[in-house]
């Protein structure tokens, strides 16, 4: 599952892959921000942790486990 974490004043968006469910993560953020935790802590597919400020998130972006396709098309003059 792709999580994608906006964080205040920062230009760049965290990025991480988890193998958690969405469910699972909209669970972890809303706990986290609920209970007045300090700090959001995700893991992602390698075992890497996350940790962001709770007061710092602009948004929390969970997408899709499916990948998107490039693909190229012979067009015909």
């Amino acid at each position: 599952m792709e999580v994608r974490i906006g964080v205040q004043n920062v230009a760049r968006e965290i990025v991480i892959d988890s193998a958690a469910s969405a469910e699972e993560i909209e669970k972890t953020v809303a706990e986290a921000i609920e209970s007045s935790k300090p700090l959001l802590s995700l893991t992602d597919r390698r075992d890497k942790k996350v940790v962001v400020p709770v007061s710092s998130i602009g948004y929390v972006e969970i997408g899709s486990d499916t990948k998107q396709t490039v693909g190229f098309a012979a067009v015909a003059s």
